[in-house]
């Protein structure tokens, strides 16, 4: 019998997966479902090059779209799929098509949370995870402002970071003590937010938005919880996402902040696995679950997931990677730590634009490492997470000794 692999997703995870079955050689049907009508693309530029229109618009394809041809790759484009028979080994797509399958990869990603506010309906009112979504904010920023960005995490920092290099005003609104609070901590965070301010973005932290304001259908201000308005011609949400995990949930499988995988990337059905930002995977480096919403993740996953699905038995156990562009500051984070139950350790000073910052378990292993325009430092932050490397906190943070794990 034929061995059809279907993936699902319009991702970086998906379309990898689909070259990794390919590049093995496999003789097997192929088939990508995508609700996109485009063939999968890479996210990352849609907040930063492509956003500030510098990167083009075929260079985020994975593929051009005739490689899928070439490789025998049956893309179905513009198709939703709705429900995942089990027991017949069958996807059903908008429209009633039912695609068989052999392996089944869940590559469905993650969508923008709307916070339950009003107004979130008035135009002008704008998310960022779709190349569409990309593009209307650049006409917003062309718009000339007012812009606000309502949360502080990666996508608004570097939405802001765009439309403050466009020459528009940006107001930053975070309900956390500073920006990227859960993810670095106040310290850290606070030298992102003096960055930004330093570069004409006002941030303002500890405020919560109530309500968006508009006339005529239009966004024109968001209402603080004190009753001020402040103005906006157009506003980006990003308050975090939520994994598509709707197929999975609804076809039994176990789903917990995710869909549930193993170390395989295999779920609770063993002809199914799943890859990316959806995947809740057991990790044996950082010796626990974790969910992962970054591109590095996505781009490592997907082949991973395909190698699985052929019969490897290998085991996921990679740190989380993830970068980010700001202005002149370019960041490379590894590795993963709770801040609030994390030893931290900075080296350098961020103000003169070059530093890192370690953060340690109890007993001074280093669980993640973050740098700034530290490019020499790279490979060596790398090893210091990967190997869990044990630390002189006094030492480490000692700019003027060498950085050696």
């Amino acid at each position: 019998m034929t061995t059809t692999d279907v993936i699902i997703g319009g991702g970086v995870a998906a379309a990898r997966a689909v070259a990794s079955l390919r590049e093995a050689g496999t003789s097997t049907d192929v088939v990508l479902v995508s609700d996109e009508d485009v063939a999968p693309y890479e996210r990352p530029e849609l907040s930063k090059g492509y956003l500030a229109g510098r990167t083009a618009r075929g260079a985020i394809d994975v593929h051009p779209v005739a490689w899928y041809a070439e490789h025998e790759v049956s893309l179905r484009l513009a198709r939703r799929a709705v429900a995942i028979d089990r027991r017949a080994h069958e996807v059903e797509l908008d429209g009633g098509e039912r695609v068989g399958y052999t392996r089944l990869l869940l590559a469905t990603g993650s969508t923008p949370l709307t916070p339950p506010i009003p107004g979130t309906h008035l135009d002008g009112v704008l998310l960022l995870r779709r190349i569409a979504d990309s593009e209307a904010i650049r006409a917003a920023i062309a718009g000339g402002g007012p812009l606000v960005i309502v949360g502080g995490g990666w996508i608004g920092l570097e939405v802001a970071a765009v439309a403050r290099q466009a020459g528009i005003d940006v107001t930053l609104l975070e309900s956390r003590p500073t920006p990227l609070f859960g993810v670095l901590g106040e310290q850290v965070g606070s030298a992102f937010a003096a960055l930004h301010r330093a570069h004409g973005v006002t941030v303002r932290t500890g405020v919560d938005v109530v309500a968006f304001r508009g006339s005529e259908g239009q966004v024109r201000g968001v209402e603080l919880a004190a009753g001020e308005l402040v103005e906006a011609a157009a506003v980006v949400l990003g308050v975090g996402v939520r994994p598509r995990t709707e197929l999975a949930e609804a076809a039994g499988l176990d789903v917990d902040n995710g869909v549930v995988v193993d170390a395989a990337l295999q779920t609770s059905d063993p002809a199914i696995w799943a890859a990316g930002d959806v995947a809740n995977a057991w990790n044996d480096w950082a010796g626990r679950r974790l969910r992962v919403e970054h591109f590095a993740n996505a781009t490592d996953q997907g082949p991973f997931a395909a190698r699985s699905m052929g019969g490897s038995d290998r085991r996921w156990a990679v740190p989380p990677f993830f970068w980010s562009d700001q202005y002149d500051v370019g960041l490379e984070y590894r590795g993963w730590a709770d801040p609030a139950r994390s030893r931290l350790v900075v080296r350098g000073v961020p103000e003169a634009g070059r530093w890192q910052a370690f953060w340690l378990d109890a007993d001074d292993r280093v669980t993640a490492a973050l740098h700034v325009n530290s490019w020499d430092d790279a490979d060596a932050l790398k090893r210091f997470v990967t190997e869990r490397v044990a630390v002189d906190p006094d030492a480490l943070g000692d700019a003027a000794r060498p950085l050696q794990p």
